[in-house]
C-alpha cells in the first residue's frame, strides 16, 4: 500500500516536471531544464552515504526520511517563484528520490527475511509486488495529471504539487508506523563490510555492469516508441495504447509471473529476458521497412515480448543483487546496484538520439547486439556469483 501511495505521488508530478515551472514562474524552459539537471547531479552521490547508513541503522528510517524529503520538496513547489527556489526544492525532491530507491529494496529484503510464515512471499515475490505497485501508482498519478493538464489553471497545477506532497507524507506514515524489519539486529552480529570490500567483489561489479545494459533497454521502450510509431505510418493512437498495455500487464502480471519462475535459476531468467529484448530490438530494426498495417502488428507483438522481458527482469535482477550481498553490507551493495539504473538514465537518451541520426534502425541494431552478448554475461554470472544468489527462490506454499 505504501508503495502504491508513494508511486502515485511521484506519478502525479513526473509528467509535469518541466512545464510546471514554466507555467507558474517566469523562468525559461531552458533554465528550468538546467536547474533540474543540476539538482539530480547534486543528489547523485547520495546512495553511497545512504547505503552505509542503511547498514548502520537499518533501511526503514531512511525510507521514511526520503519520503518526507520528497513531500517537503513538492510542498515547496507550490510556493516557488524564481530559479533559486526551483533549484532548492528540486534538489530536495531529487535527494529524496535517490535515497528512496537505494534503500526501499533493502527494506523489502529485510521484511521478506523476517517473515517466517509458510505462505509468505519470497524476496523476488515482494520485488514483483513492488514493481506492480509502482507501475499502478504511476499510472494513477499520470491519469490525474492528465486531467489537471487539460484544466490548465495555476490552481490546478499547484494542486498537483500539494497532492503529491500529501501522498508522499502518507506513504512515510504508513512505512514508519506499520512496517517492521528485524534483519538489522541479526546483521549487526556479523563482521561489517565497507565499500572497499564491494570494489573487490568483481562478480557483483559485473552484475552492476550488465544490469546497466538491461536497465537502459527497459527505458528505451517509452523513450523510442513515440518516434518509431510516427515514422512507420502506424496509427498515432498506437503509442498511447501500447504504453498503457505495457503498464497494465506489468501491474497485473509481475507477481504471478515471478511465482511461475520460482525454482528456476535467476541467471537463466535474466538470460531469457535479455534474449527477448534482443528479439524486440530485431523487430524494431525492421519495422520501418514494412507497410503500415504490418508495422502495427509487429509493434504490438514486439511490445508483448518487451513486456514479458521487463516483467521478469525487474524483480529477478533485484533479487540477484540482494541475495549476492553479504547481510552486514546489504545496504551498501543494494544502493550501489541502483547506480546501474542511474547511469542508464543518463546514457539512454543520448544513445538513442545519436544512433537514430545515423538511421532509424541503428539504435535497435546496436542495442540488440549488446543484449545478445549480455545473454552470455548472464550465464557467466551463474558461475561467478554466490550459489544462493544464482539459485531461484523456492515457492512458499
Amino acid at each position: 500500500m505504501a508503495l502504491v501511495v508513494d508511486a502515485a505521488g511521484n506519478g502525479l508530478f513526473a509528467p509535469l516536471s518541466l512545464i510546471y515551472f514554466t507555467r507558474l514562474t517566469d523562468v525559461s524552459l531552458a533554465l528550468v531544464g538546467t536547474l533540474l539537471t543540476v539538482a539530480n547531479l547534486v543528489a547523485l552521490p547520495l546512495p553511497i552515504w545512504a547505503g552505509a547508513w542503511a547498514d548502520r541503522i537499518g533501511p526503514r528510517p531512511l525510507v521514511v526520511a526520503s519520503e518526507a524529503m520528497m513531500a517537503a520538496g513538492f510542498l515547496a513547489y507550490a510556493a516557488v517563484a524564481g530559479p533559486v527556489g526551483i533549484l532548492l526544492s528540486a534538489t530536495l525532491v531529487a535527494a529524496g528520490v535517490r535515497v528512496f530507491w537505494c534503500t526501499i529494496f533493502t527494506l523489502l529484503a529485510d521484511y521478506a527475511d523476517g517473515d517466517d510464515r509458510p505462505q509468505a512471499r519470497t524476496t523476488d515475490g515482494w520485488y514483483a509486488v513492488a514493481n506492480m505497485a509502482r507501475t499502478a501508482g504511476i499510472a494513477i498519478g499520470g491519469l490525474v495529471t492528465g486531467v489537471v493538464a487539460a484544466d490548465g489553471s495555476t490552481t490546478a497545477y499547484r494542486g498537483v504539487a500539494i497532492g503529491a506532497a500529501v501522498a508522499l507524507a502518507a506513504a512515510a506514515v504508513l512505512v514508519g508506523v506499520w512496517v517492521r524489519t528485524p534483519r538489522h539486529a541479526a546483521a549487526a552480529e556479523t563482521e561489517p563490510l565497507g565499500y572497499r570490500d564491494l570494489l573487490r567483489d568483481h562478480p557483483y561489479l559485473e552484475l552492476i555492469g550488465i544490469n546497466t545494459v538491461w536497465a537502459g533497454t527497459s527505458m528505451m521502450f517509452a523513450l523510442a516508441l513515440p518516434t518509431v510509431v510516427l515514422t512507420t505510418g502506424a496509427p498515432p493512437w498506437l503509442t498511447a495504447a501500447l504504453l498503457a498495455a505495457n503498464a497494465i500487464l506489468i501491474a497485473t502480471l509481475s507477481a504471478p509471473l515471478v511465482a511461475r519462475l520460482a525454482g528456476i535459476r535467476r541467471t537463466t531468467v535474466l538470460a531469457g529476458a535479455a534474449a527477448l529484448w534482443a528479439l524486440w530490438c530485431a523487430l524494431l530494426a525492421v519495422v520501418g521497412v514494412v507497410g503500415a498495417v504490418v508495422a502495427t502488428v509487429v509493434l504490438i507483438a514486439s511490445t508483448l515480448l518487451f513486456t514479458v522481458a521487463e516483467t521478469a527482469h525487474a524483480p529477478v535482477s533485484t533479487g540477484v543483487a540482494a541475495a549476492a550481498a553479504p547481510p552486514s553490507a546489504r545496504g551498501r551493495y543494494m544502493s550501489t546496484f541502483q547506480y546501474s539504473f542511474a547511469i542508464a538514465s543518463v546514457i539512454a537518451p543520448a544513445f538513442f538520439a545519436t544512433l537514430y541520426e545515423a538511421g532509424p534502425a541503428w539504435p535497435f541494431v546496436v542495442l540488440g547486439a549488446i543484449n545478445a552478448v549480455s545473454v552470455l554475461g548472464a550465464l557467466r554470472l551463474a558461475r561467478t556469483l554466490p550459489p544462493v544468489a544464482v539459485a531461484g527462490p523456492l515457492p512458499r506454499v
